[in-house]
């Protein structure tokens, strides 16, 4: 990660506004992927070395559970409600349990690498080993 003295020449910015837009996190300037998941290895803007960031699995275990709530939610409600036959419950609920983590899935990822970068957090270290 970038040292504290190349981080003062940048004012502190709110890790889930960098995040939700998927810019980088020192600047808010340059685009933090190059793909749709895909973490660039640099900022085009401030130069930042994003290596740093590795989410793991974190974005998507949040991400499935909220689209899971949504989706069967949802669901639930319809059948209870409406009673339609199961082609319609196939119909309406196999796009959308696909599109709300595709939707939720890059902003979730940008909001990890941004608060990632915030709190300095790193790999195989505790926080009373941090100076």
């Amino acid at each position: 990660m970038s040292s504290s003295r190349e981080d003062q020449a940048y004012p502190p910015l709110s890790p889930f506004r960098v995040g939700l837009a998927g810019r980088c996190p020192r600047c808010g300037k340059g685009k933090l992927f190059t793909g749709f998941l895909t973490v660039a290895p640099q900022c085009e803007h401030c130069g930042l070395d994003l290596a740093f960031a590795d989410s793991g699995d974190g974005p998507a275990f949040f991400v499935m559970s909220i689209a899971g709530f949504i989706v069967v939610g949802a669901a639930m409600a319809v059948e209870l409600i409406y009673q339609p036959p199961f082609w319609v419950h196939a119909l309406l609920w196999l796009p959308l349990g696909m599109a709300v983590p595709l939707l939720l899935l890059r902003p979730f990822k940008g909001v990890m690498v941004a608060l990632q970068y915030h709190y300095r957090a790193e790999e195989g270290r505790q926080a009373s080993d941090k100076s």
